[in-house]
């Protein structure tokens, strides 16, 4: 099954998470299928937080692709604030 998740990035102490489209069988960091945008929790000031592209998000859900609980929540925040 194809899901949509986070791949964790950055250093120690400092996450930096893409949005990616992968096998669900694959392990978290491994490589991924499509990179559809990223979420830095700890940014601050100018910093964009999170960014996503929508329409291939769209696409791939159409397709059987299925969120895992923190995108879900994530999609629904940016799906929130865009209306």
């Amino acid at each position: 099954m194809v899901s949509i998740r986070l791949a964790r990035g950055g250093c120690k102490k400092r996450p930096f998470y893409h949005i990616v489209v992968t096998d669900s069988r694959k392990r978290r960091d491994s490589g991924y299928i499509e990179r559809l945008g990223y979420f830095n929790p700890r940014a601050t000031g100018q910093e964009t937080r999170l960014h996503l592209e929508l329409e291939r998000i769209k696409h791939w859900q159409s397709v059987g692709a299925q969120p895992s609980e923190r995108v879900g929540t994530l999609l629904k925040g940016a799906e929130a604030s865009a209306s």
